[in-house]
């Protein structure tokens, strides 16, 4: 044991371990005698030998031939190369493309061992055995699900004509992507305006700079001239002679322009499907459970977004799981792929647990708050509610599975999907009670159908 120049003491590798790996190193590196050649030459040189010591000049004869040719193979020169086609890292789901691979195989390579995907299925895929010629290979996939992955990855291995050398196998550098949630189409219902708002796509009840006609009255002081209405000025000057009396001037009075602000709360602390059995597993080889509460929620935040963003909304996203995980509230098709980038980015961490975080700072003033949650507990309850007795339009998009399967490895399966059923409908029928609107996510047509029905009771 020696000591280097810092504190920590440092071991030293015997040399022959140090060799031995240097070898081992050296071995994957480059073309490589395959255990097919070794096994060969070894049997050559002990027919050799076997015929000299037992005088068996046909042993001799045998293994002489296969010792000489194994001996004066050629090992390939070339350095084959196998170089991926550069792609964007964000694509949406639903859509499809064509990926490729540029294979250089070199000088001496004879056959080509790939690893790509299927038609249609991104992933690692298998291996396929092609020719070695310089060329591209191409394949389509479709991407279906939504999430960060892994869509190409081209290892390869390279082969001599006779197979007694080989290139590899070198494992080729991932293409990671992120794919976006689908937007699903959605016919957006108008929001209720914010009343500190100045410009925006609603109207306000107050008189402003608006496009919608509120009132016409008689000119008065401050009035721009070209808010008068001449017509209206004429009709009411021929009634005094033609003349343009102090009071024949009429001006058009409209209604102010208002934002509207939407924040979508997604609840990402739990990802439920229909099998209650598999609620505390983890999906293996994705982010998210497909069909479960999560994919449910981030494909309707998605279609929510894009709807309301599209009227001209300004639209948030409220990380109920993580307080840093949202997006503050804006307008935009940048603010779409804001919102959407972040739903992926907040669906890899699922806690499991927690208390759900719900600032009333988070929220802008005079803002329609959609919560988007399988409310399983009672401590989002108690905060959905605590919102809604501020003043503010809160709906409860409920992400539940219609239909739960019981848990059929314990007896108690039946009896804790009835808990679980009761417990849920009293959390929502709470919620009710205190004047949060409740509904299952159907596409989205009770969401609009409700922000059009309460925004005219409100008008």
């Amino acid at each position: 044991m020696t000591t280097g120049t810092g504190d920590a003491p440092r071991i030293r590798e015997p040399k022959a371990v140090a060799w031995f790996m240097a070898r081992r190193a050296v071995r994957f590196q480059g073309w490589r005698r395959t255990d097919a050649l070794v096994r060969a030459l070894v049997c050559g040189v002990g027919l050799v030998l076997v015929g000299l010591v037992g005088h068996r000049v046909e042993l001799s004869l045998v293994g002489l031939p296969l010792v000489i040719s194994l001996l004066l193979t050629k090992t390939p020169s070339g350095v084959p190369e196998v170089v991926s086609e550069a792609r964007g890292e964000t694509v949406a789901a639903g859509q499809d493309a064509v990926v490729g691979v540029t294979v250089r195989p070199g000088e001496g390579a004879a056959l080509t061992a790939l690893r790509m995907p299927l038609s249609a299925t991104p992933g690692v895929g298998p291996v396929h055995l092609l020719p070695a010629e310089d060329g591209d290979v191409r394949t389509r996939v479709e991407w279906n699900a939504w999430g960060h992955g892994i869509y190409l990855r081209p290892d390869y291995l390279f082969a001599s004509h006779d197979g007694l050398h080989v290139f590899g196998p070198v494992v080729g550098i991932a293409a990671q992507h992120t794919v976006l949630a689908p937007i699903e189409p959605l016919v957006p219902g108008p929001l209720p305006p914010r009343a500190a708002g100045l410009v925006g796509a609603h109207r306000s009840p107050r008189p402003g700079d608006g496009m919608e006609l509120r009132d016409i009255r008689p000119f008065q002081s401050g009035d721009r001239l070209r808010r008068i209405d001449w017509r209206v000025s004429l009709r009411a000057s021929a009634a005094t002679g033609g003349a343009l009396a102090p009071g024949t001037l009429h001006v058009r009075e409209r209604h102010a322009e208002a934002d509207a602000d939407l924040m979508l709360a997604l609840d990402t602390r739990l990802d439920v499907g229909r099998d209650v059995a598999d609620w505390n597993a983890r999906p293996v080889g994705m982010d998210v459970r497909k069909g479960g509460s999560l994919d449910l929620g981030v494909r309707a935040a998605s279609s929510i977004a894009a709807a309301y963003l599209r009227h001209g909304d300004r639209v948030g996203l409220i990380d109920l799981g993580h307080p840093r995980g949202g997006a503050s509230a804006g307008s935009g098709h940048r603010q779409l792929e804001r919102i959407r980038h972040q739903l992926v980015h907040v669906a890899r961490r699922v806690a499991g647990s927690g208390d759900p975080v719900l600032n009333h700072a988070q929220v802008p003033r005079g803002a329609t708050v959609v919560v988007l949650s399988p409310f399983l507990d009672d401590q989002l309850v108690d905060l959905t509610v605590r919102l809604a007795r501020r003043d503010r339009l809160v709906l409860a998009v409920d992400l539940l599975p219609a239909e739960l399967v019981p848990d059929e490895t314990t007896p108690w399966g039946v009896p804790v999907v009835s808990i679980v059923r009761a417990e849920h409908r009293m959390r929502l029928r709470a919620m009710e009670e205190h004047g949060v609107v409740v509904v299952p996510w159907d596409g989205g047509g009770q969401v609009a159908a409700i922000l059009r029905r309460i925004r005219g009771r409100r008008r």
